[in-house]
Protein backbone atom coordinates (compact mmCIF):
# COMPACT_ATOMS: atom_id res chain seq x y z
CA UNK A 1 0.00 0.00 0.00
CA UNK A 2 1.65 3.38 -1.10
CA UNK A 3 1.45 6.57 1.09
CA UNK A 4 -1.46 8.01 -0.54
CA UNK A 5 -3.31 5.37 0.21
CA UNK A 6 -2.57 5.45 4.15
CA UNK A 7 -3.30 9.20 3.54
CA UNK A 8 -6.27 8.70 2.27
CA UNK A 9 -8.86 7.40 5.03
CA UNK A 10 -7.27 9.77 7.04
CA UNK A 11 -7.69 12.49 5.17
CA UNK A 12 -11.33 11.41 4.63
CA UNK A 13 -11.66 11.22 8.69
CA UNK A 14 -10.68 14.66 9.21
CA UNK A 15 -13.52 15.79 6.48
CA UNK A 16 -16.06 13.82 8.31
CA UNK A 17 -15.45 14.62 12.18
CA UNK A 18 -17.19 17.83 13.46
CA UNK A 19 -16.45 19.57 16.69
CA UNK A 20 -19.43 20.74 18.04
CA UNK A 21 -19.32 24.73 20.52
CA UNK A 22 -22.21 25.00 22.29
CA UNK A 23 -22.61 29.05 23.29
CA UNK A 24 -22.58 30.05 26.98
CA UNK A 25 -22.24 32.88 29.19
CA UNK A 26 -19.63 34.48 31.08
CA UNK A 27 -19.76 32.43 34.84
CA UNK A 28 -17.63 34.92 36.13
CA UNK A 29 -19.90 37.55 37.64
CA UNK A 30 -21.67 34.76 38.89
CA UNK A 31 -18.86 33.04 40.88
CA UNK A 32 -17.78 36.79 42.13
CA UNK A 33 -20.82 37.63 43.20
CA UNK A 34 -21.54 34.77 45.24
CA UNK A 35 -17.33 34.77 46.64
CA UNK A 36 -18.41 38.57 48.32
CA UNK A 37 -21.54 37.02 49.92
CA UNK A 38 -19.41 34.56 51.79
CA UNK A 39 -15.80 36.71 52.32
CA UNK A 40 -18.57 39.54 53.95
CA UNK A 41 -20.36 37.40 55.94
CA UNK A 42 -17.23 35.48 57.17
CA UNK A 43 -15.47 39.00 57.90
CA UNK A 44 -18.25 40.12 59.68
CA UNK A 45 -17.53 37.44 62.14
CA UNK A 46 -13.78 37.68 62.23
CA UNK A 47 -14.21 41.70 63.16
CA UNK A 48 -16.85 41.22 65.71
CA UNK A 49 -19.54 42.93 63.60
CA UNK A 50 -21.46 39.54 64.20
CA UNK A 51 -21.81 37.28 67.39
CA UNK A 52 -20.34 33.71 67.78
CA UNK A 53 -23.72 32.75 67.97
CA UNK A 54 -24.16 33.93 64.19
CA UNK A 55 -21.76 31.69 63.29
CA UNK A 56 -23.81 28.84 62.03
CA UNK A 57 -26.54 31.32 60.08
CA UNK A 58 -23.21 32.35 58.35
CA UNK A 59 -22.35 28.90 57.66
CA UNK A 60 -25.47 28.19 56.44
CA UNK A 61 -25.91 30.79 54.15
CA UNK A 62 -22.41 29.68 52.46
CA UNK A 63 -23.36 26.38 51.96
CA UNK A 64 -26.76 26.97 50.40
CA UNK A 65 -25.87 29.64 48.20
CA UNK A 66 -21.86 30.18 47.84
CA UNK A 67 -20.87 26.94 47.48
CA UNK A 68 -23.86 25.86 44.70
CA UNK A 69 -23.43 28.75 42.96
CA UNK A 70 -19.51 28.64 42.46
CA UNK A 71 -19.87 25.08 41.46
CA UNK A 72 -22.19 25.96 38.29
CA UNK A 73 -19.93 28.66 37.87
CA UNK A 74 -17.11 26.27 37.40
CA UNK A 75 -18.95 23.61 35.39
CA UNK A 76 -19.91 26.06 32.48
CA UNK A 77 -16.15 27.60 33.04
CA UNK A 78 -14.88 24.01 32.00
CA UNK A 79 -17.41 23.95 29.31
CA UNK A 80 -16.10 27.27 28.38
CA UNK A 81 -12.74 25.78 27.98
CA UNK A 82 -12.02 28.55 30.67
CA UNK A 83 -9.42 27.92 33.23
CA UNK A 84 -10.33 30.39 35.60
CA UNK A 85 -13.77 30.14 35.91
CA UNK A 86 -13.67 26.16 35.91
CA UNK A 87 -10.40 25.82 37.44
CA UNK A 88 -10.59 28.72 40.11
CA UNK A 89 -14.52 28.89 41.34
CA UNK A 90 -14.45 25.09 41.69
CA UNK A 91 -11.39 25.56 43.83
CA UNK A 92 -12.85 28.59 46.10
CA UNK A 93 -16.20 26.70 46.06
CA UNK A 94 -14.26 23.74 48.22
CA UNK A 95 -12.61 25.92 50.38
CA UNK A 96 -15.82 27.64 51.00
CA UNK A 97 -17.56 24.91 51.65
CA UNK A 98 -14.70 23.17 53.77
CA UNK A 99 -14.59 26.84 55.93
CA UNK A 100 -18.58 26.31 56.64
CA UNK A 101 -18.77 23.02 57.40
CA UNK A 102 -15.99 23.30 59.99
CA UNK A 103 -17.91 26.54 61.72
CA UNK A 104 -20.91 24.45 61.78
CA UNK A 105 -19.04 21.69 63.04
CA UNK A 106 -17.26 23.32 65.76
CA UNK A 107 -17.63 25.32 69.53
CA UNK A 108 -18.62 29.07 68.28
CA UNK A 109 -15.52 30.81 69.06
CA UNK A 110 -12.72 28.29 68.65
CA UNK A 111 -9.81 28.24 66.10
CA UNK A 112 -9.09 25.03 64.61
CA UNK A 113 -5.14 24.78 63.66
CA UNK A 114 -5.75 22.07 61.08
CA UNK A 115 -8.08 24.12 59.43
CA UNK A 116 -5.68 26.93 59.34
CA UNK A 117 -2.90 24.44 57.56
CA UNK A 118 -5.70 24.12 55.06
CA UNK A 119 -6.38 27.31 54.59
CA UNK A 120 -2.71 28.16 53.77
CA UNK A 121 -1.85 25.32 51.50
CA UNK A 122 -5.45 26.46 49.85
CA UNK A 123 -4.52 30.03 49.59
CA UNK A 124 -1.30 28.65 47.94
CA UNK A 125 -2.82 26.59 45.45
CA UNK A 126 -4.81 29.16 44.81
CA UNK A 127 -2.08 31.16 43.21
CA UNK A 128 -2.26 28.43 40.15
CA UNK A 129 -4.86 29.82 38.03
CA UNK A 130 -4.64 33.52 39.12
CA UNK A 131 -1.23 32.64 37.20
CA UNK A 132 -3.00 31.60 34.08
CA UNK A 133 -5.27 34.69 33.85
CA UNK A 134 -2.49 36.84 32.81
CA UNK A 135 -4.49 37.79 29.77
CA UNK A 136 -7.70 38.70 32.54
CA UNK A 137 -5.86 41.42 35.48
CA UNK A 138 -8.91 41.86 37.27
CA UNK A 139 -10.47 38.11 37.19
CA UNK A 140 -6.42 37.52 38.62
CA UNK A 141 -6.82 40.48 41.31
CA UNK A 142 -9.30 38.34 42.44
CA UNK A 143 -8.05 35.03 42.42
CA UNK A 144 -5.02 36.80 44.62
CA UNK A 145 -7.19 38.15 46.88
CA UNK A 146 -9.29 35.03 47.67
CA UNK A 147 -5.72 33.53 47.99
CA UNK A 148 -4.76 36.20 50.42
CA UNK A 149 -7.71 35.89 52.37
CA UNK A 150 -7.28 32.34 52.93
CA UNK A 151 -4.29 32.39 53.58
CA UNK A 152 -3.96 35.14 56.23
CA UNK A 153 -7.58 33.09 57.84
CA UNK A 154 -5.16 29.94 57.91
CA UNK A 155 -2.38 32.14 60.05
CA UNK A 156 -5.26 33.14 62.32
CA UNK A 157 -6.16 29.68 62.90
CA UNK A 158 -3.54 27.66 63.58
CA UNK A 159 -2.01 30.85 65.82
CA UNK A 160 -5.05 31.51 67.26
CA UNK A 161 -3.76 35.83 67.58
CA UNK A 162 -6.89 37.81 67.17
CA UNK A 163 -4.85 40.22 65.42
CA UNK A 164 -4.41 37.85 62.20
CA UNK A 165 -8.31 37.42 62.65
CA UNK A 166 -8.73 41.06 62.12
CA UNK A 167 -6.35 41.30 59.22
CA UNK A 168 -7.77 38.13 57.56
CA UNK A 169 -11.61 40.10 58.26
CA UNK A 170 -10.25 43.57 56.13
CA UNK A 171 -9.03 41.36 53.61
CA UNK A 172 -12.13 39.55 52.98
CA UNK A 173 -14.07 43.12 52.81
CA UNK A 174 -11.35 44.04 50.34
CA UNK A 175 -11.75 41.30 48.36
CA UNK A 176 -15.75 41.91 48.38
CA UNK A 177 -15.36 45.26 46.68
CA UNK A 178 -12.75 43.77 43.71
CA UNK A 179 -15.51 40.81 43.75
CA UNK A 180 -17.89 42.96 43.32
CA UNK A 181 -15.99 45.50 40.38
CA UNK A 182 -15.31 42.68 38.55
CA UNK A 183 -18.97 40.70 38.26
CA UNK A 184 -19.96 44.17 37.16
CA UNK A 185 -17.62 45.14 34.62
CA UNK A 186 -17.98 41.53 33.00
CA UNK A 187 -21.70 41.36 33.28
CA UNK A 188 -21.32 44.93 31.43
CA UNK A 189 -18.82 43.68 28.99
CA UNK A 190 -21.05 40.30 28.07
CA UNK A 191 -24.05 42.29 27.35
CA UNK A 192 -21.95 44.78 25.22
CA UNK A 193 -23.45 47.71 27.84
CA UNK A 194 -22.10 51.25 26.25
CA UNK A 195 -20.58 52.12 29.92
CA UNK A 196 -17.80 49.61 30.43
CA UNK A 197 -15.37 49.38 33.51
CA UNK A 198 -11.75 48.39 32.53
CA UNK A 199 -11.30 44.52 33.77
CA UNK A 200 -7.61 45.17 32.24
CA UNK A 201 -7.92 42.55 29.28
CA UNK A 202 -4.65 41.92 27.40
CA UNK A 203 -2.82 39.07 25.07
CA UNK A 204 -4.89 36.14 25.28
CA UNK A 205 -7.96 37.88 26.83
CA UNK A 206 -8.14 40.14 24.43
CA UNK A 207 -9.16 37.72 21.46
CA UNK A 208 -12.56 36.85 22.40
CA UNK A 209 -13.60 40.23 22.11
CA UNK A 210 -11.45 41.53 19.06
CA UNK A 211 -10.90 38.37 16.77
CA UNK A 212 -13.44 36.33 14.54
CA UNK A 213 -14.83 32.73 14.99
CA UNK A 214 -12.34 31.43 12.61
CA UNK A 215 -9.41 32.71 14.62
CA UNK A 216 -10.81 31.80 17.92
CA UNK A 217 -11.34 28.20 17.47
CA UNK A 218 -7.98 27.98 15.62
CA UNK A 219 -5.81 24.95 17.59
CA UNK A 220 -9.18 23.49 19.12
CA UNK A 221 -8.18 20.22 18.10
CA UNK A 222 -5.40 20.37 20.60
CA UNK A 223 -7.83 21.29 23.43
CA UNK A 224 -8.64 18.77 26.32
CA UNK A 225 -11.95 17.10 25.49
CA UNK A 226 -11.13 17.15 21.93
CA UNK A 227 -7.42 15.20 21.92
CA UNK A 228 -7.25 11.59 22.32
CA UNK A 229 -5.94 12.15 25.86
CA UNK A 230 -5.90 14.74 28.31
Amino acid sequence: MSADDEERPRSEQLRMTRIVLRPSGNPLPLGFMALAVATVGFSCLQLGILGPDEESTVALAVLVLTVPLQLFSAIVGFGARDPIAGTGMAMVAGVWAMVAVTTLTSTPGTTSPALGVLLVTAGIAMLIPAAAANGKLVAAAVMIGSAARFAVTGIAEVSGVEGWDIVAGVLGLVLALMAFYAALGFELEEVDHPVRLPVLRRGAGLKPLRDDLEEQVEGIAREAGVRQQL
